[in-house]
């Protein structure tokens, strides 16, 4: 992990490794939505990654910050119900910490990533064990500490132990008991997102 110096194009190629995970699982992701949410999760994450790529290929971004503060930006503006929000806000929070420097150190974007959640958390009021996006982002940036495959491991890992949790924030809380079984969309999205961040790393 250390030692590694991350420029924009990294970002940018982090940023469209997203969209196509996202692509490719847009339908497991709204039907898991379907489940317990409002059934759009994978159309709009698949809206809002593809206007991030457009956005960043026609007009590439010189850092690192300003790469994620402008993917944050745009999500915000094309993605619909509580998504735009709370990515928008992760990826714009984070872009903030890392300031203007050409590169980054896989230790800055842990940390920029880190304040990055806790401005999720505060925006949507929730901590990890609530069965939100969360669940997968806090570990994926205790992972980050390690490497990058560690974190998508942790990511992923994440998703997966919201199956059994009973969700006590957004939509999926109005279900109460019939939320428990079922894998939280915006936990497995952000799986996604930190697949695309470990894979663009190799």
């Amino acid at each position: 992990m250390s030692g590694t110096a991350l420029d924009a194009a990294f970002f940018v190629r982090w940023m469209t490794a997203a969209a196509a995970a996202i692509d490719r699982e847009a339908e497991r992701l709204t039907e898991l939505d379907s489940a317990i949410g409002d059934a759009d999760h994978g159309t709009n994450m698949q809206r809002g990654f593809a206007a991030v790529v457009k956005m960043v290929e026609a007009e590439p971004p010189a850092t690192p910050g300003a790469v994620l503060t402008a993917a944050g930006r745009q999500l915000i503006s094309s993605v619909g119900g509580a998504s735009g929000p709370l990515y928008g806000t992760l990826l714009r929070r984070t872009g903030k910490a890392l300031g203007d420097a050409a590169q980054v150190s896989a230790e800055e974007l842990r940390a920029g990533l880190g304040a990055g959640v806790d401005a999720v958390g505060k925006l949507g009021g929730s901590a990890p064990g609530d069965k939100t996006m969360l669940d997968a982002l806090v570990p994926a940036v205790a992972g980050l500490a390690t490497s990058f495959e560690a974190a998508a491991g942790a990511a992923e890992e994440g998703a997966r132990s919201t199956v059994p949790m009973l969700a006590k924030k957004g939509r999926a809380s109005y279900l109460g008991e019939r939320s428990i079984g079922h894998q939280d969309p915006g936990a497995t999205s952000s799986a996604l997102l930190f697949a695309a961040l470990a894979e663009v790393a190799r």
